[in-house]
């Protein structure tokens, strides 16, 4: 019974310690992978709500057959306080993509774009 409680115990402390402030390049990669495996709740962690609904109504029809190794390569990236913009190569896709990601309670989500919103690249 001790080594269950001991166990649990060191498990939390390992799951609590994780590194919980992410670049924009790094919750892009999460984001990516994550909307391709079809992980939904880490996909909506890392995500604007707008960003996962968006994200969610398109992954059927963009997922379908992809999964496994990204490959995800950060070609540019530029961040201010609050705003992120991030373009990225991945093998599931033939063309560069580009995220806007939003700084919101301290940790970097990614959002979807206004209409005709231009990224800085």
């Amino acid at each position: 019974m001790k080594n269950i409680i001991l166990c649990s115990v060191v498990c939390l402390f390992i799951a609590c310690a994780g590194k919980q402030d992410l670049s924009p390049s790094e919750t892009s990669k999460i984001v990516v992978e994550s909307f391709y495996n079809k992980d939904n709740t880490t996909l909506k962690k890392h995500t604007t709500p707008e960003g996962y609904n968006g994200l969610k109504s398109i992954q059927d029809l963009m997922a379908a057959g992809k999964s496994g190794d990204s490959n995800f390569k950060v070609l540019e990236e530029t961040a201010d306080d609050k705003t992120a913009w991030v373009r990225f190569t991945t093998s599931y896709e033939e063309n560069p993509e580009l995220f806007k990601l939003l700084k919101v309670d301290g940790q970097w989500k990614v959002t979807q774009q206004g209409l005709r919103e231009k990224g800085p690249f």
